[in-house]
């Protein structure tokens, strides 16, 4: 499975702006922070809405630490995604090296 750096994914939203960005934290955790143009879709809710994703964009997963979001990866590879990455370090790495006006908790 592929990672990517905060850095990276900034750098790549610069080249590939049309990718698809899954944050899989909770609700409350998304309205404290998220990356821009993230699409929210908490972990447990997955499986009941994997036909809202587009499998042949690429996929970065996004959570707060980069835990959650490598089991979604994971998943995400399982199930036929061919073009999926997880953030390492997730919003919390995003905030400190590429957003530090970003809220964090």
């Amino acid at each position: 499975m592929e990672t990517i750096t905060a850095e990276g994914l900034r750098e790549l939203l610069t080249q590939n702006p049309d990718l698809s960005l899954l944050d899989v934290r909770e609700p409350w955790e998304f309205e404290l922070c998220h990356i821009e143009g993230s699409i929210n879709i908490p972990m447990l809710e997955l499986m009941g809405k994997l036909e809202t994703l587009d499998q042949a964009k690429e996929t970065i997963v996004i959570c707060h630490h980069g835990a959650r979001s490598l089991q979604v990866a994971g998943f995400l590879e399982n199930t036929g995604f061919k073009r999926v990455s997880n953030l390492e370090g997730g919003v919390a790495a995003w905030a400190t090296r590429v957003d530090p006006d970003m809220p964090r908790y």
